[in-house]
């Protein structure tokens, strides 16, 4: 099965849920920062990839691994997908986009060969502009490389059914001898907390700090 339904009745955040499903804006959004050095060495080390292509492996990776980034509202219910899927931006030469799906894979070579040619193909002029190929089993994901943001706000169309989480990155900057990339995540309240979200950044900045064992050696994933 690709999906259940949660059992809301031994939901351990039924009230939370009940709570923030209501509102006319449920969602919230945390900006914070990401040391990438030891990430943007690697890469280079490797000729694996792109550093754009690594850190998108690592933020879908970490959306499959933390359960409430798969979580989405149906009505009165709460699907759970088994998987989730990223779909992102790619500017293309007439300074249009387009979206590119890049699908959850356990390796990052793998993800790196579907990434590259599915960047390759929606950079075409004439490609088609289809945002969401695996529906709700998606996360969405931006790049910002032209500003080092300390806040963002995702452009939406409002209402409480709106459950995918959406996460952008910024442009990396020097601090030294240190690189540093902006990171927002916007969930929605009903489905998870500050907790989940902590964890995910938690989850990115371990991942940032030994890189080689999720882009080398997957078996070595937490």
């Amino acid at each position: 099965m690709d999906s259940t339904y949660l059992d809301l009745d031994t939901w351990p955040r039924r009230s939370a849920f009940e709570f923030f499903r209501t509102f006319d804006i449920p969602s919230f959004n945390i900006c914070t920062r990401l040391n990438v050095t030891r990430l943007k060495q690697v890469v280079k080390a490797s000729g694996v990839g792109s550093l754009s292509l690594a850190y998108h492996f690592i933020a879908i990776r970490l959306a499959n691994e933390i359960a409430p980034f798969r979580y989405r509202l149906e009505g009165n219910d709460v699907r759970v997908h088994h998987e989730v899927h990223g779909s992102t931006t790619v500017l293309r030469e007439d300074e249009s986009f387009g979206f590119v799906t890049l699908k959850h894979q356990l390796d990052f070579s793998t993800f790196v060969v579907q990434g590259e040619a599915a960047i390759a193909l929606a950079s075409q002029p004439d490609a088609p502009f289809a945002p969401a190929e695996y529906g709700t089993a998606t996360v969405y994901l931006t790049t910002l490389p032209w500003m080092h943001f300390s806040s963002y706000s995702n452009a939406r169309k409002w209402g409480p059914h709106d459950s995918i989480p959406k996460i952008s990155f910024g442009r990396i900057d020097a601090e030294g001898d240190q690189w540093w990339m902006p990171l927002s995540v916007e969930v929605h309240h009903a489905l998870m907390d500050g907790l989940h979200v902590g964890r995910f950044i938690q989850g990115f900045e371990a991942a940032l700090r030994q890189p080689e064992a999720w882009l080398n050696d997957c078996d070595a994933l937490p």
